[in-house]
């Protein structure tokens, strides 16, 4: 290699793997072009601006960014454990926690059910107290985080192991107490990871269907997210349904699309960020 001259990344690829990519290609894209195909464009924008449209795709928006929120709040910790700490039974817990990923979501909203129902686990209790879960509103985001946590978990658990610990001990020997070292050091660390699995965990969100139909019901206005409504719809007009569901796609296409320029463009960010980090020596 020339002197001054920078190394090109390896790009030699078999041909049957370019053809394997291809098929997989094909097998993920086709059903959706097809679909395309099929929608009634000339009644496109009144199919899907329908009163009962707007209600669930607005419904399905709210809950997911409550879901969302959710995740936030309960699976950083969680991340924080699994990839920090070491105790006993931290496979099962992982494996539980992962559960949902390949649980079918029918499976997860009868658990939901048993648990928060009238006859549930702590139903009676939350009766008690005058709460009502299933089947409302907030029946619907218990759902969504159910099988959306998993994601969030997933990518901040590997953000954080990836990262490593070697600043967090060097803002802990400058007296930094856990909480200021959590805050300002390891948040901003992994903070691509962070903002990678909140997006996908909205996008599971948007797309939930069996766990939310179990547990929370078809309540228009209610419960009655999108999923919900393209399935009702496709009993009765199969073009809302194909037009609603185009429009569904395009919004998780957004936003995985999103997700995975996040991380692209914050990694030369981050280099600049961790590299500056030790030099600081001011992290309270």
């Amino acid at each position: 290699m020339p002197p001054g001259s920078t190394p090109h990344a390896y790009t030699a690829i078999p041909g049957w793997v370019r053809a394997l990519a291809v098929v997989a290609a094909v097998v993920v894209v086709l059903p959706l072009l097809a679909m395309v195909l099929r929608v009634d464009w000339t009644h496109f924008v009144p199919l899907v601006t329908s009163e009962s449209s707007l209600t669930a795709l607005a419904l399905s928006l709210r809950t997911s960014a409550a879901s969302t929120v959710l995740c936030i709040v309960l699976g950083v910790p969680l991340a924080v454990v699994l990839a920090r700490d070491t105790f006993r039974l931290q496979g099962l817990l992982r494996s539980l926690v992962l559960l949902p990923l390949v649980l079918p979501p029918v499976v997860g909203g009868i658990a939901l059910l048993y648990t928060f129902g009238r006859q549930g686990l702590l139903g009676r209790t939350l009766d008690v107290l005058g709460l009502q879960i299933a089947f409302s509103t907030t029946a619907v985001v218990l759902a969504q985080t159910f099988v959306a946590l998993p994601f969030l978990v997933v990518s901040l658990e590997g953000a954080l192991r990836t990262s490593g610990s070697r600043y967090e001990a060097v803002a802990a020997t400058l007296g930094a107490p856990p909480g200021i070292v959590f805050r300002r050091v390891t948040l901003p660390l992994v903070l691509p990871g962070l903002a990678s699995g909140a997006v996908l965990s909205f996008a599971r969100s948007l797309g939930e269907f069996g766990a939310t139909l179990t547990f929370a019901g078809s309540l228009q206005g209610v419960t009655r997210t999108l999923p919900l409504e393209i399935y009702l719809q496709r009993e009765t007009d199969p073009d809302a349904a194909v037009a609603l569901s185009l429009v569904l796609v395009a919004v998780a296409v957004a936003v995985v699309a999103l997700a995975y320029r996040r991380p692209a463009a914050a990694r030369t960010g981050s280099g600049r960020t961790t590299a500056a980090a030790p030099a600081g020596g001011n992290v309270t």
